[in-house]
């Protein structure tokens, strides 16, 4: 029930009409301040109802994200898991510790430089031939 009311919520904010009917609250807000003698209690108003709302809004985006995530990531896997050659471990390294994740990525940086050395060496070559 959380989950399908965050993606709501998370929807609905994101909409133009949303921001536009936020504009026009601190607009008013902030015409209404010589009414109000741009009192203590005037600057509370909009201060409280804004930081409950990023705070209530936080938890809300972070629910939306983690499962936007965690979705990637099984299309990403479903991928990997499908190409012939791949490495199928591959597709659980979100599940690695840090250190895992910093050795994998070592080596297929290492991996993505050979191969366009190889690729600069064979574009070289090929130019050599054709002139």
């Amino acid at each position: 029930m959380f989950s399908q009311f965050a993606t709501r919520t998370a929807q609905l904010a994101g909409k133009p009409l949303v921001f536009l009917i936020a504009v026009a609250v601190v607009v008013v807000w902030a015409i209404s301040g010589p009414f109000f003698g741009f009192s203590d209690t005037w600057q509370l108003v909009i201060n409280t109802s804004t930081t409950i709302i990023t705070f209530l809004m936080v938890f809300l985006i972070q629910n939306t994200q983690n499962r936007d995530t965690l979705a990637l990531q099984l299309k990403l896997a479903e991928l990997i898991i499908a190409m012939h050659g791949a490495k199928n471990n591959i597709a659980t390294a979100e599940d690695l510790c840090e250190e895992d994740l910093e050795r994998l990525h070592e080596a297929y940086r290492k991996r993505a430089d050979e191969t366009l050395g190889h690729l600069e060496r064979k574009r070289g070559h090929g130019l050599k031939q054709a002139s």
